[in-house]
């Protein structure tokens, strides 16, 4: 999919999938005070844990409630309706810079509530009585 419009991008999106987009702070701010791209400290591995897939026509991209819990206490709670800029708004932006092809995946962004995560820590993000998928943090990086 590219340069499709805003009227028309929802008909490519497959689904939908909860994820946890975790950045390694530490080695963003070497990188950042070395003046070197910190990217990095995004793209390590199992920093971006995902769950089940979700059918589109299972679920309203308008008016979904997205909760991550550490260790069981709520860390971050959004909603997509309070989005500064909705589902379609986002992919029609994507696709007008980067061609998107079947199985990829589009992150809309974290809500406020971003903080530390430990090892031994469980972590666990869900669309309320849809989809859920926890995890074990296991060792530092």
């Amino acid at each position: 999919m590219t340069k499709v419009s805003r009227d028309d991008v929802m008909a490519h999106v497959a689904g939908y999938s909860v994820t946890i987009d975790v950045t390694c702070r530490d080695l963003q701010e070497q990188c950042k005070a070395e003046r070197k791209p910190w990217s990095i400290s995004k793209c390590l591995d199992t920093h971006c844990a995902v769950g089940p897939f979700i059918p589109a026509d299972k679920l309203a991209h308008n008016n979904v409630e997205m909760v991550l819990k550490v260790n069981g206490d709520v860390r971050q709670y959004a909603n997509t309706k309070d989005m500064l800029f909705d589902v379609p708004a986002l992919l029609e932006y994507v696709n007008q810079h980067i061609t998107l092809l079947p199985g990829d995946l589009v992150q809309t962004g974290t809500p406020e509530g971003v903080g530390p995560m430990n090892v031994g820590d469980t972590v666990s993000v869900s669309i309320p009585g849809v989809s859920e998928a926890s995890f074990k943090i296991v060792a530092d990086v």
